[in-house]
């Protein structure tokens, strides 16, 4: 399946008033993103960190969730799933080729060495 296509699907089965546009489905992200949190807590708790098949489900079903509300997000926007996952594929390329993967920050530009002293 095409990122877009599911995004075309996913609309389809948003439900929520558009006066909550943006902020419905980021309070949802937000909420199913601990939700996966959670499993992978207890798969440590329960599991000694081993993934089990039951454990994989669960998180495939919440991950599927956080999909669907990412999705509602970018329609809310006008943007599409390939359009966000083209524009982030080109950045972590820009990032590895500048050596610039490690670090922190949305904004990270390759460092210019500082100037010589006379």
């Amino acid at each position: 399946m095409e990122l877009n296509e599911y995004q075309a699907i996913a609309k389809t089965t948003a439900l929520y008033p558009k006066e909550s546009a943006i902020i419905y489905p980021a309070l949802g992200l937000t909420g199913e993103a601990g939700e996966v949190a959670e499993k992978v807590k207890k798969m440590i708790r329960d599991d000694g960190g081993e993934m089990t098949d039951e454990r994989r489900e669960l998180l495939k079903k919440e991950l599927g969730d956080v999909l669907w509300y990412i999705s509602a997000i970018a329609t809310d926007l006008d943007l599409t799933l390939e359009e966000i996952a083209q524009h982030n594929a080109n950045k972590l390329r820009s990032r590895m080729e500048q050596n610039l993967l490690q670090g922190d920050g949305d904004t990270r530009e390759e460092l210019t060495p500082p100037l010589a002293t006379a």
